[in-house]
């Protein structure tokens, strides 16, 4: 899909944020409940800290993905970030999260100077997988019984992406 921007995204955002994660797919994919509220998404959106940069996609002016990405703020571990994202279901498989995650990678390769990226993803998330290994991350591990979703435990994949051009 051409046609979609990527901006850091604003207090005025959270409406548009959450309704992304009223989506089947986007909460059943994240860590996110059902139903989420707008003031839990007004309370993210306007106090995002300083070690934490959150983008949004649009298409059209319609917000369809939000990407969320934290430096850890240990000094050990000032290198390495991690991320969380979700699309709108009316436009998965569009480009939406590859460009939310070409965004990322820039700012952490290019800006950041941060040398790992990481991300847990559940094991049956085979799009999600695909667009992270077409981005350099690899599987490092699993972890059983990591979450519940849908009335049963399901397992994740910790992933990571280390900068090679150092």
């Amino acid at each position: 899909m051409t046609g979609i921007s990527i901006r850091r995204a604003e207090a005025r955002d959270a409406e548009a944020i959450r309704d992304i994660y009223a989506g089947e797919n986007a909460y059943s994919g994240t860590l996110q409940l059902p139903n989420p509220s707008l003031e839990l998404w007004e309370k993210r959106v306007s106090n995002i800290p300083d070690n934490v940069y959150a983008f949004v996609a649009e298409v059209e002016g319609e917000i369809v993905g939000h990407l969320g990405m934290e430096v850890c703020p240990n000094p050990r571990r000032r290198h390495v970030a991690s991320f969380g994202m979700g699309v709108k279901d009316a436009f998965l498989g569009q480009g939406v999260g590859s460009a939310l995650v070409a965004t990322m990678v820039d700012l952490a390769d290019n800006w950041l100077n941060l040398l790992r990226i990481e991300l847990t993803v559940f094991v049956d998330n085979k799009a999600a997988l695909g667009l992270y290994s077409k981005f350099g991350f690899e599987i490092e591990g699993e972890s059983e019984a990591y979450a519940f979703r849908d009335g049963e435990y399901v397992s994740v994949y910790h992933m990571a992406r280390i900068k090679t051009n150092q």
